[in-house]
């Protein structure tokens, strides 16, 4: 049977499960980033914030063709987040939160962090994600309670106990953010560069977040930030055995104003640390 009558039946049947969802919502980000990778190569030149926020829309349009259909077919009576840079709590029922380009400045820049996201919310809760990183040919994938997988196989958050020994990372200010959130940015990888071993400094935090997921590194944290930004990887890191909060430490939600993923082990010292 092909990818597209599977995805059919699913919905036709009104009886998928979460497994059978997150399946073929893998599928989808799979043909989505495909159809990005097409397009990717040569940097993309631009003089004017209107001509890049063509490229960036350009990029956008390619994946959504391929993945409004499909996921609305997997759940019709789902909501659809329209922009990926919104924030905060969603109205009650089941929400498709999805970047189609994630990290689409790099893309356009002819760098290689970039990847397609579909995450299914349910009551404000993140119950399945699939992030795909076209040019690896990648996908994570996560289901509430049965863990967090790179291709099948499961993933788990790094055993570090140390934040001096530790790789964190975050993610920049967006263009046009409120300068007291770009100042509390800054200010935090001052504290992260006297009490951590590395600090990394890009966009887009998924990626960031895969790489905690997956043991590679220890703690991410990030101040205001968008859904579609920060629910993939929340789901990933949960589902790998790490933890989540806000900076402070408190019990995370999409209207926190910040937020922290971070092994277990340095968890704690993370959030003195961003505390200071």
């Amino acid at each position: 049977m092909s990818e597209t009558l599977q995805t059919t039946s699913l919905a036709a049947s009104g009886a998928a499960s979460d497994a059978d969802l997150l399946a073929q919502t893998a599928i989808a980000v799979r043909e989505a980033g495909s159809a990005l990778r097409e397009g990717f190569g040569e940097v993309v030149r631009y003089q004017t914030r209107e001509e890049l926020m063509r490229a960036l829309a350009a990029n956008d349009d390619a994946a959504l063709e391929i993945l409004r259909p499909r996921l609305t077919r997997l759940r019709p009576d789902a909501g659809w987040v329209e922009d990926e840079l919104d924030g905060g709590a969603l109205p009650a029922g089941e929400w498709w939160v999805v970047d189609p380009a994630e990290g689409n400045v790099n893309h356009l820049h002819a760098l290689p962090e970039w990847a397609v996201t579909a995450t299914l919310v349910r009551e404000n809760q993140p119950v399945l994600t699939a992030v795909h990183l076209p040019l690896t040919g990648e996908t994570y994938t996560a289901l509430t309670g049965a863990g967090a997988h790179l291709d099948g196989r499961r993933l788990h958050v790094s055993a570090a106990a140390d934040l001096g020994l530790s790789i964190v990372a975050t993610s920049q200010a967006r263009p046009d953010e409120d300068e007291e959130v770009v100042r509390r940015v800054g200010s935090s990888i001052t504290a992260m560069l006297f009490d951590a071993l590395v600090v990394r400094a890009a966009v887009p935090a998924t990626l960031h977040l895969l790489n905690v997921a997956a043991g590679r590194i220890d703690a991410f944290w990030q101040f205001a930030g968008a859904r579609a930004d920060l629910l993939p990887g929340a789901l990933l890191v949960t589902e790998a055995g790490g933890r989540i909060s806000d900076a402070e430490g408190r019990p995370w939600t999409p209207q926190s104003q910040s937020f922290l993923a971070a092994a277990p082990g340095v968890h704690a010292e993370a959030v003195s640390t961003l505390s200071r």
